[in-house]
């Protein structure tokens, strides 16, 4: 799928495109390259389609140099230019945009993103993962913070045991200590029979606690006794049930404020921030905004059965510098509301779908044709700055620009601008 923002059309590769691609690269610059070289490292049940998209690539492929990104296992994304040479025998072609297979986008247990406040979050998720300790994730609505939760425990030695999710503000208070700690047989009316409680379904997993500082006070007693003893009795019990629970908690309010007027306890909030994440808000992670603008408009158009091959320029940028209150789930929602009244391949948003009450403002300054060039020379390297060097691509200063690529080269040759100077070390 090819995709546009900010005016620059760059080619969305998945994961296994990408994969192949690396491989095929790696192959052609040896005295023998072999498909099976690429096929070993391919999961059996998968070698069927990835042999013929190797298929397509080496027959339709022609003159290829891209720099392309390359997902690590931790998350992290590396930039690599990658070039096969034209073969003397093949004529020209249309280029070829990859489109087979899943998410074209690089992804961490599904958190999209490569900006330097998201790589922070996912680098203290590798540290504490390996780890029992209890986690307090933060952060406004919408921000992932159940993501974040779920990638802790699938690094984790838990990973293969249950990961319960539980949304305190969503049971009613009368309701929550039978919830999560269980009940005996007639502990109240309708209690007929013995039933377990979320920490022992999540025994020797994880247990995730959405909106902790909902809890109320007697319930808060009772979290405290657990992570302090590992043991808690069901409602309407007298026995200990001993239990192996890792505590993830998430709140997108101020416990410390909560602490300080008396509706959350001290030592609980303390037993539960051994390890706090906050996770960003989307408005402090802007330059993922494209990154996710693909991946939810991928997703969407693959359940709905459509083809979207780019996004406005317009769209783009509203969606690029637009704050966000709602985050990324009102991202998604957005995206996904464009892809169902979307009637051609080209996705574009009515700005009156974004409630929020204000739009923040790009740092850069746009070039298109009327504004003009006193400060073209900072505006250009601004962006070369933000990109790291960068022209092209869903991260390159020409699509924060809002012009071609081929026009920013060509301003950066008159404007003898060492490019070269802003790539990362």
């Amino acid at each position: 799928m090819t995709t546009a923002l900010h005016g620059a059309e760059f080619d969305v590769l998945s994961d296994d495109s990408e994969f192949v691609l690396s491989e095929l690269e790696h192959a052609r610059g040896t005295t023998t390259p072999t498909v099976e070289i690429v096929l070993s490292h391919v999961h059996p049940e998968d070698r069927p389609a990835i042999q013929q998209l190797i298929d397509r690539i080496t027959r339709e492929v022609e003159a290829w140099n891209r720099e392309h990104r390359f997902l690590r296992p931790a998350g992290i994304v590396k930039h690599l230019t990658a070039e096969i040479p034209a073969r003397p025998d093949r004529q020209p072609s249309e280029s070829l945009a990859l489109r087979d297979a899943i998410d074209p986008t690089a992804r961490f247990e599904e958190i999209v993103g490569t900006s330097r406040p998201l790589r922070t979050v996912l680098a203290h998720v590798e540290k504490v993962a390996p780890t029992d300790s209890t986690v307090l994730i933060t952060g406004e609505t919408g921000t992932g913070k159940e993501l974040i939760a779920r990638a802790i425990h699938t690094r984790s030695p838990r990973a293969a045991r249950p990961f319960v999710a539980v949304n305190c503000a969503a049971i009613p208070s009368a309701l929550l200590a039978s919830e999560l700690f269980g009940h005996e047989r007639g502990a109240f009316t309708g209690a007929l029979q013995r039933r377990q409680g979320r920490f022992e379904l999540a025994d020797g997993g994880t247990l995730f606690l959405d909106e902790v500082a909902e809890l109320p006070a007697e319930t808060q007693i009772m979290l405290l006794r657990v992570l302090q003893e590992r043991e808690f009795e069901r409602v309407g019990g007298s026995a200990p049930v001993r239990v192996n629970v890792r505590v993830i908690a998430a709140t997108n309010r101020d416990l410390h404020a909560a602490v300080a007027d008396g509706t959350f306890r001290a030592d609980l909030f303390y037993r539960l921030n051994v390890f706090p994440v906050d996770v960003p808000a989307l408005r402090a992670r802007r330059s993922d905004v494209p990154l996710l603008i693909e991946y939810f408009t991928h997703r969407s158009a693959t359940r709905l059965g459509k083809r979207i091959r780019r996004v406005t320029t317009e769209t783009a940028r509203l969606l690029q510098w637009y704050d966000w209150p709602g985050n990324i789930r009102e991202l998604q929602n957005v995206i996904e509301r464009a892809v169902i009244v979307c009637e051609s391949d080209t996705l574009a948003i009515d700005p009156l779908w974004l409630s929020g009450p204000s739009l923040g403002t790009a740092p850069v300054a746009s070039l298109s044709p009327g504004t003009l060039a006193t400060h073209e020379k900072d505006a250009i390297e601004a962006a070369l700055t933000h990109s790291q060097g960068r022209v092209a691509g869903p991260f390159g200063a020409a699509g924060r620009l809002g012009v071609p690529a081929s026009t920013l080269e060509s301003k950066i040759k008159a404007l003898q601008i060492d490019k070269r100077r802003f790539k990362a070390g």
